[in-house]
């Protein structure tokens, strides 16, 4: 069975329904430019995680002959690999709070400044592949087999999934044991007391052995000590990318050009650092100046379904069950990001965006139908090209009427 099949309705159920009791009961949880964004990259991390389960079963498949044991798939050893799995992500979780290019691979998910579940979607595009890469091949030597492997990181993920909220405050007992929300809230927190506290997923006594237990007491303040000042998905997932790129071209120094790599989280050559450190990391919520800007005038809407058909489209791009080649599903995913990328500018209203806009909506329209009509899936002579091409001219009438009412005062 795909796991990943089954999990995504209820990530997406569990969504729709924390958004309707946010809105019914005025929460005011959720920021509709910060939600965008979380799907667009949530969207983006999909289509990276194809490259990510290529790696696994070939790279993992040809590490399992070296295991000294098979274990075999039952309910119990499948518990314990869940446990063992996450020991190990606790280890991985903690080193991408406390090593510079960790930290790159991790940074993303952090930056929003709001707690809801579409953050538990704004997944970093490289996490899981320094994840795969980096610690969970250990799990392959201990004798589980590479399906075994990503079936149970699937479900470690919708553990922590659930966390992802403000609605759950307190769960007396079950917090002795298990990461509830109010523990990773501590952990999104970028109050000084909360920073680097609280990397559990599934079990709470990890954080309690290893001195990183952080109880929720003053409201939690969420975000990043940098926060990226954007919507571009594209842009939130390299922005600490680009900080080391450009320390380690700009630094003179050789030694620091390898290994600011590899040092504590924040640290920069000593040549192109700021001269002024702040000797308080963090802030809390009376100094939060949260990110906000102005969109195109009447792009909710619009966002809202394109988001709906945007998700259908990364359906046909991840669904392993069909027969495309990894060209086609390169070519699609090109498409998804072109998407991303043209919604963080319409959110922020730049005009690049009208254009890019609209060549992405011809560009998945003609793609999608290209690659179902080679697979043999649906030919392009049949209905689904009169839906396909309704969809996206519909789209275009859409946005450039929005367009048109926002053309005086663009931003560029």
């Amino acid at each position: 069975m795909n796991v990943y099949a089954f999990i995504t309705p209820i990530v997406v159920l569990l969504l729709l329904l924390e958004i309707i009791i946010s809105a019914v009961g005025r929460k005011g949880v959720y920021g509709f430019q910060d939600t965008i964004t979380n799907l667009g990259t949530g969207i983006g991390n999909q289509c990276v995680n194809l490259a990510v389960a290529f790696l696994v079963y070939k790279w993992y498949g040809w590490l399992y002959q070296f295991a000294p044991w098979q274990v075999p798939t039952t309910w119990y050893s499948m518990l314990g690999l869940l446990i063992i799995s996450d020991f190990v992500f606790y280890w991985f979780h903690r080193t991408g709070h406390r090593v510079n290019i960790f930290w790159a691979a991790h940074m993303p998910h952090h930056s929003s400044e709001e707690m809801n579940l579409s953050v538990g979607i704004r997944a970093s595009f490289t996490q899981r592949l320094f994840q795969f890469l980096f610690f969970d091949w250990v799990l392959v030597l201990l004798g589980f087999s590479p399906e075994q492997v990503y079936a149970v990181a699937a479900v470690h993920l919708l553990l922590a999934y659930w966390h992802h909220t403000r609605l759950i405050k307190r769960l007396g007992w079950i917090e002795r044991l298990f990461v509830t929300p109010s523990h990773h809230r501590v952990h999104h927190g970028v109050n000084p007391q909360y920073i680097d506290k609280n990397y559990s997923e599934f079990l709470i006594v990890w954080d309690k052995l290893f001195g990183s237990y952080e109880e929720e007491r003053e409201e939690v303040c969420y975000g990043i000590t940098h926060p990226p000042r954007t919507w571009d998905p594209v842009s939130v997932n390299f922005q600490f990318w680009r900080q080391l790129v450009s320390d380690a071209w700009r630094t003179r120094s050789w030694w620091d050009k390898l290994r600011i790599w590899f040092m504590p989280t924040g640290w920069r050559p000593a040549d192109v650092r700021d001269q002024t450190i702040p000797e308080r990391i963090g802030y809390g919520l009376a100094e939060q100046v949260k990110f906000t800007s102005r969109s195109f005038e009447g792009s909710s809407s619009y966002l809202v379904a394109q988001v709906v058909l945007g998700l259908a489209y990364m359906y046909v791009t991840i669904n392993m069950a069909w027969p495309l080649t990894a060209w086609h599903r390169v070519a699609l995913s090109f498409g998804l990001f072109l998407m991303i990328t043209s919604w963080g500018g319409i959110l922020q209203a730049r005009a690049w965006a009208i254009p890019l806009e609209i060549a992405r909506l011809l560009y998945m329209a003609a793609s999608v139908l290209i690659v179902l009509d080679a697979t043999g899936i649906a030919p392009w002579t049949g209905w689904l090209t009169v839906l396909v091409a309704g969809a996206a001219g519909i789209s275009i009438l859409w946005f450039s009427y929005i367009a048109q009412r926002n053309r005086v005062a663009l931003t560029r």
